[in-house]
C-alpha cells in the first residue's frame, strides 16, 4: 500500500528550479557574448581612428569642421564671426587652427548664402532697413561679414539700396587668411 500513495517523483527538467538555472545560465552566456561585440566596436573605432590620420586630417579639424557645417546649417555665420565661435572658450574652444581649417572648407558663396540667412533675419523679424542690416552685418560687434558679402545678401532680398557705406574697407578683419 505504502507503493501506491507515493508521490511520484518529477523529472529534473519539469521542476521550477532547473528552469530557473537554464535561464540564468542563458543570461550570463549572453552578457559575455556583448562584452566581445564591445571589443569588435572598440577595435573598428581604432581602424576609424587610423584611417583619418591617414588621410592627414586629425579627429580635431574634423570635429571642428563638422561642428562648424552644423551652425551653417542652423544659422547665418561669417568666416570671422564662426571662427569666433569656434575657438571661443565659451563657445566651442578648439584649437586655432583646427577652427581655421573648418571656416577655410567653405567657400564666398557657402557665405554669402550664410549672409541671406542673417539678412533675412534682421529685415523680417527685427524690422531693420537696408542701411541697419547692412551695417549689422559687416560690424565687427555684429555679425563681421564682408561689404560685399552682405552687399550680395540685401541685394538676393531686395531689401533697398544701401546709402551708408562709408569705411567698408576697415569694418571686418579676417583672421582665417592662409
Amino acid at each position: 500500500m505504502s507503493e501506491t500513495n507515493a508521490k511520484p517523483t518529477k523529472k529534473f527538467y519539469k521542476r521550477w528550479w532547473f528552469w530557473l538555472l537554464v535561464v540564468f545560465i542563458i543570461f550570463v552566456l549572453a552578457s559575455q557574448g556583448n562584452k566581445s561585440s564591445d571589443s569588435k566596436d572598440s577595435s573598428s573605432s581604432k581602424t576609424k581612428t587610423e584611417k583619418t590620420s591617414k588621410d592627414n586630417v586629425s579627429v580635431e579639424y574634423q570635429n571642428a569642421y563638422e561642428k562648424a557645417k552644423s551652425y551653417m546649417d542652423m544659422q547665418g555665420f561669417s568666416k570671422d564671426g564662426l571662427y569666433e565661435q569656434l575657438t571661443s572658450k565659451s563657445g566651442e574652444g578648439f584649437k586655432p587652427d583646427a577652427a581655421k581649417y573648418a571656416v577655410n572648407k567653405f567657400t564666398d558663396n557657402d557665405y554669402k548664402k550664410s549672409a541671406v540667412k542673417s539678412a533675412k533675419t534682421y529685415s523680417k523679424d527685427m524690422n531693420m532697413s537696408a542701411n541697419g542690416v547692412y551695417d549689422q552685418l559687416t560690424s565687427n560687434a555684429g555679425d563681421k561679414y564682408t561689404p560685399e558679402q552682405a552687399k550680395y545678401a540685401i541685394n538676393k532680398l531686395h531689401l533697398g539700396a544701401v546709402t551708408n557705406t562709408s569705411g567698408d574697407d576697415d569694418s571686418t578683419t579676417d583672421n582665417t587668411d592662409n
